[in-house]
């Protein structure tokens, strides 16, 4: 318990540099570019209308507005990638400054996932567009959507902390984990309706060991169909996000004093 205090202390007393470690991302990545933030609304709608008219025909042409169908799902899914890909560097990418002073390692790692928490919020602009044009029905139940996004980030530090210090000793990580999202994205629900054209066992290994089905699922459920999530998906999505949190924090610990030898 005295750790675990000690350990919020420490993050409240770097609460402002994690504050301008996220602002230094996020004007990073729109460096001279003309339309700066607006492609956090412009890149997943460009997206969603590209996939919309590939898989239309294809996967979707039994999904009644398949755009926000597509769109409720696809966002969260381009959060976890984008977070955890950028986490996975933080701690490398960050070498020179951790060899001149100290700074808890871990800052990097939550700046990078916080400062794709924030691109995501912004992001939701294309959301409501889409459902503004197709004319889609607004529910109640997406109010609840920063339950389901706190759920995604804790999951998405506890996964970039875990990353993060694997990448420190075995950059070969970086290329195995594109593998792994490429063949995750398509294990996840996001394209096409999980339904009885899939066989049963692959409904049930998608349910049971796909994190991600917890979250997009969720979305799914108060965005398009207006409906609150079941207990299952619901405390499923917080049980499967505090165990990776558990674990990458435990994992990113074990071997934070070892990272200076190897960076």
């Amino acid at each position: 318990m005295d750790l675990f205090k000690y350990r919020i202390k420490t993050l409240f007393k770097y609460l402002d540099l994690l504050k301008e470690l996220v602002s230094r991302d996020l004007k990073l990545k729109y460096r001279r570019s003309f339309l700066g933030y607006v492609w956090s609304v412009l890149d997943p709608l460009l997206t969603m209308i590209v996939l919309t008219v590939v898989f239309t025909h294809l996967l979707g042409k039994k999904i009644e507005n398949y755009p926000v169908y597509l769109l409720s799902g696809r966002m969260l899914y381009d959060f976890m990638k984008n977070s955890t890909n950028n986490a996975m560097k933080s701690v490398v990418g960050n070498a020179a400054l951790l060899r001149k002073v100290y700074v808890p390692k871990y800052i990097f790692t939550l700046a990078k996932v916080t400062s794709c928490t924030v691109d995501m919020v912004l992001s939701l602009g294309a959301l409501l567009i889409v459902m503004i044009v197709t004319k889609a029905q607004f529910h109640l139940t997406i109010l609840l959507l920063p339950l389901i996004v706190l759920q995604l980030y804790i999951f998405c530090c506890g996964l970039g902390f875990l990353l993060a210090q694997l990448n420190v000793f075995f950059r070969d990580i970086q290329y195995i984990y594109s593998v792994i999202l490429t063949a995750w994205m398509y294990f996840t629900p996001i394209i096409y309706q999980l339904d009885d054209r899939f066989p049963r066992w692959y409904q049930l290994l998608v349910k049971s060991i796909n994190p991600m089905y917890y979250y997009v699922a969720q979305s799914r459920d108060i965005i398009y169909y207006g409906n609150i999530p079941g207990p299952r998906v619901f405390f499923g999505g917080w049980i499967i996000a505090f165990i990776m949190l558990v674990i990458g924090v435990w994992a990113f610990q074990r071997s934070k004093d070892k990272f200076i030898l190897y960076i």
